[in-house]
């Protein structure tokens, strides 16, 4: 059997190829883009852009590969029926989920915002998974999918690493499931937090997962 010996932290590890996919987390538009809801918060989009080219060539090895893709998108229904009043209260009025926002009502499913960037578009032959939460697992298909698929190992990428990426990492734990953090794949608006989350995930032995970067995954598939 082919497997896959990647340098990480704490430690490297051997995966089963058959047994991994590829998870890509929230590169939607809203959270990217100049124009989309996160920089009509204030926050410096740039800082998660940089993640575009290594997913990029993560991607693009993953499909030749004919590896497991998995693309995710926080959103909710347009009635809201699947958010509940404290995500909604969290914001002042006109900043909250629903209301409209620069690229169409904030984090709902269907409009501009929602979608995954351009630069990522998933095939129509990859799977989508729309979540209402932080944490991939929750209220998704995303648990099924994987045992259908008989995997074992994610390969975590997108945004942001200490919100949605951290929650899903901590979940697949939970799960069964192992998690492989892609340093330069995952990004926050805020440096401090992508670097406390990226240590906490591998403290004491990797007590969430592992961290690697695209680098040394390419270099792992490549050999």
């Amino acid at each position: 059997m082919t497997t896959w010996q990647i340098d990480a932290e704490p430690a490297p590890l051997t995966l089963d190829p058959e047994a991994t996919a590829l998870v890509i987390i929230d590169m939607q538009k809203d959270f990217l883009y100049p124009d989309g809801y996160g920089a009509f918060l204030g926050n410096d989009v740039t800082l998660l852009q940089r993640t575009i080219a290594p997913i990029q060539a993560v991607l693009a090895a993953a499909r030749a590969r004919g590896m497991l893709v998995i693309h995710t998108r926080e959103g909710h229904r347009p009635d809201l029926s699947d958010c509940p009043p404290t995500k909604l209260d969290r914001w002042p009025p006109g900043h909250r989920i629903g209301d409209m926002g620069p690229m169409g009502r904030i984090l709902i499913q269907g409009e501009v915002g929602h979608a995954i960037i351009d630069e990522l578009a998933p095939l129509p032959s990859e799977i989508v998974i729309d979540k209402p939460g932080k944490n991939a697992f929750y209220a998704t298909v995303l648990e099924q999918v994987l045992r259908q698929h008989g995997i074992r190992n994610l390969l975590i990428t997108g945004v942001t690493t200490d919100v949605c990426c951290s929650a899903t990492v901590i979940a697949a734990n939970d799960h069964g499931y192992n998690a492989i953090v892609l340093s330069d794949c995952v990004a926050s608006y805020s440096p401090e937090r992508h670097a406390a989350t990226l240590a906490t995930i591998k403290a004491q032995g990797g007590i969430f997962g592992w961290v690697t970067d695209s680098g040394r995954v390419l270099a792992a598939w490549e050999s």
